[in-house]
């Protein structure tokens, strides 16, 4: 499927938003499968969403859950007399929670779908006991390819992965930053290390080093003596805002005066109220849309929330009402709900949702930003 690289594709998206606010994603010519009813909306039913919502990483899990929120509530209204419940799962993200957090919602027979997990390293915890309960989910952020790769027939994702990602991230280090000596740093999550080494792969002989930190870590000297050594004109690290945030205030201190670029995962506010003015001109690359130019979308996030849209709120509210969806054309039973999701075809807010036989998502739009004046500023859709 082609992808126009320009706000056009957003001010298209922009235009049926109302129709998705007000029809919660439904799509035509759906034919009801077992579990459903031509009677009415499913009553009762509850919706999950699993991730960090305290903890290190709870900036990014608090953006997405309020996205899938935002689609609750609006479902709520216009279903008044038969709401669905809106379940929060608090696993900090953290694989070893990740299997309890999974279990419970598994053990609520009212829970019909899950918005998640978060991030990688959770999902390759927590996605086997909800395939072997077949508990659909949609993750709206987990871009660990492998995922998709594991046979399981609950697994969906409404963004692209990091195979996507990886070339993508060299293209704004060499067209974009203009470096020519590119140097990377990854996490040790399975988040950092795939998306690093996909990197790595595209930058091929141009990459002038390669080191790893810690996740929790907070010292990195030696890192920084290391990208100084090798006169490295840009870095692109592989992680999470936690680490990012010190990493790069570190490699200032030390008077590194590259371009520094980072992916999704350090794509949240926090990274710049932490970095502070080491922030600025930081490149971010991300397979996510810029919710604040969706018009619609954006004005329902900030009636309810009193902020801007945060990373991977409009993917998560896409995620949510493609269940919504299902719940309302009658559906009260998790296999038909995940036939249901496998075969959607519908418009979202982020972008055409549908699902590749993988689960896959069926088109993929990975934007460019940079910190400018301490905000996200969009720059370009790179695919």
């Amino acid at each position: 499927m082609s992808r126009p690289n320009t706000f056009a594709r957003l001010g298209a998206v922009a235009a049926v938003a109302a129709l998705v606010l007000s029809a919660c994603g439904t799509t035509e010519d759906k034919t009801p499968s077992a579990g459903t009813s031509n009677g009415g909306p499913a009553c009762g039913e509850k919706l999950a969403f699993m991730g960090a919502l305290t903890g290190p990483a709870a900036g990014l899990g608090i953006a997405a859950v309020n996205g899938a929120e935002l689609a609750v509530d609006q479902y709520n209204e216009k279903h008044a007399d038969c709401k669905v419940e809106f379940v929060k799962s608090d696993s900090q993200s953290d694989p070893k929670q990740a299997p309890g957090v999974a279990k419970s919602l598994i053990d609520d027979d009212a829970v019909i779908g899950v918005v998640g997990p978060l991030f990688s390293g959770e999902s390759e915890a927590a996605d086997p006991l909800f395939n072997e309960a077949g508990m659909p989910l949609i993750t709206a952020s987990a871009t660990k390819p492998t995922l998709s790769e594991q046979g399981w027939t609950v697994f969906h994702r409404i963004l692209g992965n990091d195979e996507t990602q990886g070339p993508q991230v060299a293209k704004v280090l060499t067209d974009i930053a203009k470096a020519t000596k590119p140097y990377t740093i990854s996490d040790d999550s399975a988040y950092g290390q795939f998306l690093t080494g996909a990197t790595d792969s595209a930058l091929g002989d141009a990459l002038v080093g390669h080191d790893k930190i810690a996740t929790g870590q907070t010292d990195f000297q030696a890192t920084v003596t290391k990208v100084l050594d090798a006169d490295a004109d840009a870095v692109f690290f592989g992680g999470y805002y936690p680490e990012g945030e010190l990493l790069i205030k570190q490699l200032r201190a030390g008077g590194w005066k590259g371009t520094f670029v980072v992916p999704d995962g350090v794509k949240d506010n926090e990274y710049i109220k932490v970095a502070g003015a080491a922030a600025e001109g930081t490149l971010v690359t991300c397979p996510c849309v810029p919710g604040d130019t969706i018009a619609a979308f954006a004005d329902a996030y900030r009636a309810k929330f009193n902020e801007d849209p945060g990373t991977y709120g409009p993917e998560a509210y896409d995620a949510a009402n493609v269940f919504l969806a299902g719940i309302e054309s009658g559906i009260n039973e998790r296999s038909a709900m995940n036939d249901f999701v496998t075969n959607y075809d519908g418009e979202g807010v982020s972008k055409h949702v549908a699902f590749d036989e993988h689960g896959e998502s069926a088109e993929i739009p990975i934007w460019a930003y940079k910190v400018e004046d301490g905000k996200y500023v969009a720059l370009k859709q790179l695919a």
